[in-house]
């Protein structure tokens, strides 16, 4: 599969690449590229919210892993433009992740809190595996979650009633009311 091979949008607008499991390779890997177009990546954009999504691309393969599983490997490489989380500025990051996903044929569900867990990157095997929902999935995983424009920083909020003084964070510290004794005598005695 290529990035230019015709990509269907799915339900919800957002690209997709299907690979039925049936027609995988049952001893060899299947390789995939997952190169949206620029109105693709806009429409991934504004489905996580972000102002741009200049790159992307999620390539790898699926393994067969004994007779009916299968293992995702992949890489995500992107350029992403967030929101400032304070300013609201344009944040630019660039981003790196290998994803990984084992697709179980005889997956279960815990049935008790207490249950081993088989892997944090197990799930059941689907019929189809949709490359570029994972793909999306990934993305908004690897997004920082409180993106900064430089300089930008979060104010103190100080609320009182009319006539208090307001209790503030550096009042909170132990050692304050230490440190404001210190300011006094330095003040008086100088």
């Amino acid at each position: 599969m290529t990035g230019s091979d015709p990509i269907p949008p799915s339900a919800g607008g957002l690209p997709s690449l299907p690979l039925r499991v049936a027609a995988l390779a049952a001893r060899k890997p299947t390789r995939f590229a997952f190169r949206p177009s620029e109105p693709e990546r806009a429409v991934m954009a504004a489905a996580l919210e972000l102002i741009g999504l200049p790159a992307f691309t999620f390539i790898g393969e699926l393994t067969p892993e004994g007779r009916h599983d299968y293992r995702l490997t992949a890489e995500l490489v992107a350029d992403v433009v967030q929101p400032c989380s304070i300013t609201l500025a344009p944040v630019p990051a660039s981003l790196r992740e290998s994803v990984r996903r084992q697709y179980l044929s005889d997956y279960r569900e815990p049935e008790t809190e207490e249950a081993e867990m088989v892997s944090d990157e197990a799930e059941p095997l689907p019929e189809v595996i949709d490359i570029a929902a994972v793909a999306i999935e990934a993305l908004a995983l690897a997004l920082p979650p409180y993106p900064r424009a430089p300089g930008a920083e979060l104010g103190e909020a100080v609320f009182a009633e009319p006539g208090v003084e307001p209790l503030r964070q550096a009042d909170l510290n132990p050692f304050a009311s230490l440190a404001a004794k210190l300011k006094e005598r330095s003040e008086g005695g100088a």
